[in-house]
């Protein structure tokens, strides 16, 4: 065991000081307080009915009703009980909170990486600290995207595994590949593993090219197979995920419309609408945030403060100052095409010097897959403003048209731009007497990155406009807000000198940052400084550079008390009121805000609103045909719609409004009328009572028997037992009727029965379940049991075995040959 401590104190003590580096970027978290995330608290409000009823039976329901009036469960929250990878992470969570374990995992990831790449450990623990830090790992932490940010955690220590195969691994190369891999398909953001495979893709192909060259294929063919069987066991671990997931999301917004939609180019959509997805495109100009984080405004709103120019000016025009420096805090620096952003997509001005500098010195053939996956990716990033490439994926990529924000596909050039980077010292470091002209290739590199930065500095409006498309807009909003246009246009004025200034002052910090990186390698390589002092500032200046513009965003104010952070969703008055009505279950809908993008409310009531990127389809369509503009009242009663909650606009205040004409849980129908498509039922519900009559479509026809539809008069129906995944009714009725139910009709798992024999569901209304019953006095149950879940659970335990055994297999043939050694 000493022998072993020995062998690997460096590695130990680099593991320390990144576990001291996580406690103090995050020290609030170890004086008892929690972050602010609003896609946490979103969380929260979606969660709250599993968590009640996994407290009560011990586990999670796999359907609630809490959110778009019915959805599975598999994309809220899920345990995955049979998945290894699930104790794993909670085992991680459990020693280091949550996001300090997503941090650690960024280091650690990337020190993994830069050890494949033969990196000595001081410099790659540098590696490891560019990756981590660059800014977008931190604002993803601010804004809650949780799973986001461990699936990029993963990327690093996937890629090293992969090019260990490559690199002759034929056990431990495949192993950590299926580990890695699993892990990274269990943070359960399948975008970031799918951009990750693009450029693994870009990989393969160089590899390929490589081995056709050198007439090596054996080893290519053999690293890929052991692969292609490590991302097999790795999907199986997470076949819970999966499996489950694929078959919810063809019935998604991410799938086919079931009302056809035609897009610009006359083509009928699957997956995402393309304007949709390319709402969060990254602007050609903006990749200069690479290098000058503020050169775009960095974030939206939040950023100007009473010594702003805008703050001045209001001040000037009489407004008082603590007026005046709110008002500026308000206004968007960001002046982007995109309709908001947290912050910029900073690499790093050091990380960005050296990178450049890797690209003239580095010999290693790995550099033409980083250089073409990062021009890849970053087209990709452009989504709208380049369609040349971004249409030709979105078109016809594979499942490319699934994910929206197509500016994420940045993760793959912020780990790969420091990559390069750190290969490109390295190369330094082994080759600097053998590279011509090194001293001019440095010289070059330094006046183009910093002069490129000074020009910036001293002439930022000769390239930025600092205007966006909308700036007229934003003009006129504020004429409308001073009711004076001169004045609007004084304060705009001040704004573009205030954006001009960040711009500014943020060119000179990279010129700076990029001079004293150049200062270490020149010194270093006229032989004026050491290469342990070099790696130790350079670890320094990388550090505080990228820590310095992540603290911007996600920093000690991003942090509440505990106390208070369990209180985030309080139970306003209405709430309460509203939950004075101890029916079983019945649906509200919020609209003192955005229903469809805000969860909050529900935290405490079966929320027909709600907040979440993968909606069933048929709900998405319900909405954009009968809630665009004004709402459908005959829609809210046949969803069961009893209470709105209301603001007055008068005074704010908000109030309840309890609804008479909301059908109920159930009701028998007088008559079925059939139609022909799906157009046609949705424009069938745009106008009719629910409660009288039921429209089907023909689809459902010979599930039914039509000669015994009619009218059922004294029939009464009634929910006598509520739990998201078992419904019970009780009926009585003098002869056959139709029910229709206030319940989402989901075919991929929901069964109903009556009196215990299995009864076929229709679909009714568009949206709702519906059933045939016959008459007398009968019960009714629906149970959502469904069977991607059973097995696929099974198909998990058995993977998430072979993965422990080989796991096991590679630790004792470590160590069996550690001792023969």
């Amino acid at each position: 065991m000493k022998q072993w401590f020995k062998e690997n104190s460096t590695h130990l003590i680099i593991i320390a000081i990144f576990i001291a580096l996580v406690f103090f970027y995050f020290s609030p978290i170890f004086g008892g307080k929690t972050l602010v995330q609003s896609d946490v608290v979103q969380a929260m409000g979606s969660q709250q009915e599993l968590f009640d009823y996994k407290a009560k039976d011990g586990h999670a329901p796999n359907w609630t009703n809490s959110m778009f009036g019915g959805m599975p469960t598999y994309q809220i929250w899920y345990e995955h009980a049979n998945n290894i990878t699930s104790y794993i992470n909670r085992g991680i969570s459990t020693v280091f909170p949550a996001p300090t374990d997503i941090v650690l995992l960024y280091l650690l990831g990337g020190y993994f990486l830069f050890s494949v790449l033969r990196i000595k450990p001081w410099l790659a623990a540098v590696g490891a600290v560019a990756l981590a830090f660059t800014s977008y790992n931190f604002i993803y932490i601010e804004a809650g995207h949780l799973n986001k940010a461990y699936a990029i955690a993963y990327l690093p220590p996937i890629i090293g595994a992969v090019l260990l195969c490559y690199r002759g691994s034929r056990l431990w190369g495949p192993v950590l590949l299926t580990l890695f891999l699993a892990l990274e398909i269990r943070s359960n953001h399948i975008q970031m593993t799918y951009y990750l495979f693009i450029a693994l893709l870009v990989l393969v192909g160089f590899e390929l090219y490589y081995a056709i060259r050198s007439k090596q294929w054996k080893p290519f063919l053999q690293a890929s197979a052991l692969q292609i069987g490590a991302v097999l066991v790795a999907v199986l671990v997470n076949a819970s995920v999966l499996f489950p997931t694929y078959e919810y999301s063809q019935l998604t917004i991410r799938g086919k419309a079931n009302i056809q939609k035609v897009d610009d180019n006359g083509g009928k959509g699957a997956g995402l609408d393309k304007q949709y997805a390319y709402d969060w495109s990254q602007g050609v100009g903006e990749n200069i945030t690479f290098l000058i984080p503020n050169a775009y405004g960095g974030r939206t709103g939040g950023v100007l403060d009473g010594k702003s120019e805008v703050a001045k000016t209001m001040t000037g025009l009489g407004v008082p100052e603590m007026q005046a420096t709110q008002f500026a805090s308000q206004l968007p620096t960001y002046w982007g095409e995109k309709m908001f952003t947290s912050g910029p997509w900073y690499f790093g001005a050091a990380v960005i010097f050296l990178f450049i500098l890797g690209l003239v010195i580095v010999r290693d053939k790995i550099k033409w897959w980083i250089l073409t996956a990062t021009i890849l990716t970053i087209f990709l990033a452009f989504g709208r403003h380049f369609p040349l490439v971004s249409d030709l994926f979105f078109d016809y990529f594979p499942m490319y048209n699934k994910f929206r924000a197509v500016e994420s596909i940045l993760v793959i050039p912020a780990i790969l731009i420091p990559i390069l980077a750190i290969l490109g010292v390295n190369e330094l470091f082994t080759n600097a007497d053998r590279i011509a002209n090194l001293d001019k290739k440095v010289l070059y590199t330094f006046i183009g990155v910093g002069g490129f930065c000074l020009l910036i500095a001293f002439m930022p409006s000769l390239f930025l406009d600092f205007r966006n498309s909308q700036h007229q807009q934003l003009v006129s909003s504020l004429e409308q807000a001073f009711g004076d246009k001169h004045a609007a246009g004084q304060v705009a004025s001040a704004l573009v000198k205030d954006r001009a200034s960040l711009a500014t002052a943020d060119a000179y910090r990279s010129f700076f940052i990029v001079l004293i990186t150049f200062g270490l390698v020149w010194f270093y390589i006229k032989k004026k400084l050491s290469m342990p002092l070099f790696v130790g500032i350079l670890g320094v200046v990388i550090l505080a550079d990228l820590w310095s513009v992540d603290k911007r965003y996600l920093n000690n104010d991003s942090f509440v008390d505990e106390r208070t952070s369990n209180t985030r969703i309080p139970e306003r008055e209405v709430d309460q009121l509203v939950r004075l009505d101890k029916d079983l279950s019945y649906r509200v809908l919020d609209l003192t805000t955005n229903p469809f993008s805000d969860a909050r409310a529900s935290y405490y009531h079966k929320n027909l609103g709600g907040y979440h990127a993968a909606k069933l389809m048929r709900f998405q369509e319900v909405l954009e045909h009968q809630f665009n503009g004004a709402l459908n009242e005959d829609v809210l009663d046949m969803f069961n719609v009893r209470y709105l909650i209301t603001k007055n606009p008068e005074n704010n205040a908000e109030q309840i409004k309890r609804r008479s004409t909301a059908a109920g849980n159930a009701w028998f129908v007088d008559r079925v009328t059939f139609v022909n498509s799906n157009a046609q039922e949705m424009q069938a519900i745009s106008s009719f009572d629910p409660q009288k009559e039921a429209f089907v479509h023909e689809e459902f026809k010979n599930m039914l028997n039509t000669g015994r539809l009619g009218k059922s008069e004294n029939a009464e129906i009634k929910l006598v037992s509520y739990h998201p995944d078992t419904l019970k009714y009780e009926y009585t009725s003098p002869t056959d009727a139709f029910a229709v139910f206030s319940e989402v009709f989901y075919e991929k798992g929901w069964k109903a029965y009556i009196d215990g024999d299995e009864v076929p569901i229709v679909r009714a209304d568009y949206i709702l379940r519906a059933l045939q019953v016959p008459g007398g006095n009968h019960t009714v149950e629906f149970i959502f049991a469904p069977k991607t879940m059973q097995i696929s659970n099974i198909v998990s335990l058995i993977a998430s075995v072979l993965l422990v055994l080989g796991l096991a297999f590679a630790i004792w043939r470590g160590n069996r040959s550690g001792a023969r050694h």
